[in-house]
């Protein structure tokens, strides 16, 4: 998982990656913290997916242009569009379950 530090970045991210996600978080979220191993861990199993990190606090101006609330946020685009958004309170199995799915509907 790459680190992304600037809006820039993240637009070049989304656009260049037919299916792309990225993880929203803070190093002083615990919460945060503590989903991002599992995050990409299970993003092992999904290798055509391509994820970065993005600390909040390096990018402010993208909390609002990405309508971010509250972290941790996950944001999923296949084909520079947003598919699937989960954010705070976020269950591994069932994000899995949503990935296979949106996955499986965009390779046919």
């Amino acid at each position: 998982m790459i680190k992304l530090n600037s809006a820039e970045d993240i637009e070049f991210f989304i656009q260049k990656n037919n299916i792309a996600v990225l993880y929203f978080g803070n190093s002083s979220c615990g919460v945060c913290e503590a989903l991002l191993p599992k995050f990409k861990d299970l993003l092992v199993k999904f290798p055509n997916v391509k994820s970065a990190y993005v600390e909040i606090e390096d990018v402010k101006k993208s909390m609002a242009k990405y309508s971010i609330f509250t972290i941790p946020v996950i944001l999923l685009y296949v084909e520079q569009q947003e598919v699937l958004r989960e954010a705070r309170f976020i269950s591994i199995n069932d994000i899995e379950d949503k990935i296979q799915r949106i996955i499986k509907l965009y390779e046919g």
